[in-house]
């Protein structure tokens, strides 16, 4: 049995006793090829949760602190992310948004599942902001086509993105897939800026109707910074 069956196997259970997760339109997502999966980020535990609901294992981008830490607990870490998926890529710099650009395109070569958070980081407040045009490089450079997703309530379970997450009182996480999204029309314009900004605000429409959340047209690192 390999790792993210393993986790699967034991965490799946806990996981829908603890937080009671709902998943709608899961069948959406195509039983094999290379498929992008593109949503919204509100908390850390996005990124736990998405991989236990789905069938097929994602592979996503992770910071590489995530699995450099000394002693049990950092090998024990590093164990569980590179298990659920994660690829630790440094993204400090000039070259770390190039650097996971090529490593989603590596993914999807191999013909699996990647999810990327075209926001770029978690939202500041709930809202969901302008999407970085990496996911529409992705699509046009490989041909995957685009499953949007939202995440509903993983920021009332984990408010802020840190410290551990709050049971009970009512709340439940819920993920939506929507319909894949086909932009083979655009082929060959993977190089071209309106195309892109194009396919990216495509994209983000779908995940604000399934999210139902606010849409802010700037980037949330610019929202953070203010």
């Amino acid at each position: 049995m390999s790792r993210f069956l393993l986790i699967k196997a034991v965490l799946g259970p806990v996981l829908r006793v603890l937080f009671r997760p709902k998943v709608e339109g899961g069948d959406r997502i195509p039983d094999e090829g290379p498929v992008i999966l593109a949503g919204n980020h509100l908390t850390f535990i996005d990124s736990l949760i998405l991989p236990l609901v789905t069938k097929r294992q994602v592979f996503f981008i992770g910071k590489d602190e995530y699995v450099s830490g000394k002693g049990f607990k950092g090998r024990l870490m590093a164990w569980f992310f590179t298990g659920v998926g994660m690829i630790p890529v440094d993204r400090d710099g000039g070259r770390g948004g190039v650097a996971a650009l090529m490593t989603g395109r590596r993914v999807l070569e191999e013909g699996q599942l990647f999810a990327i958070y075209p926001e770029g980081t978690r939202s500041p407040d709930g809202r969901l902001y302008r999407g970085r045009t990496g996911i529409a490089r992705l699509t046009l450079m490989t041909g995957a086509p685009v499953v949007p997703f939202a995440m509903i309530g993983t920021d009332e379970v984990q408010p802020g993105g840190k410290g551990l997450p709050r049971l009970g009182g009512g709340r439940r996480i819920r993920v939506r897939f929507g319909e894949p999204l086909d932009f083979s029309r655009y082929d060959g314009m993977d190089r071209d800026r309106y195309v892109l900004r194009a396919v990216t605000d495509e994209v983000m429409s779908e995940v604000m109707e399934l999210s139902g959340q606010e849409y802010v047209d700037i980037y949330a690192t610019k929202a953070q910074a203010a």
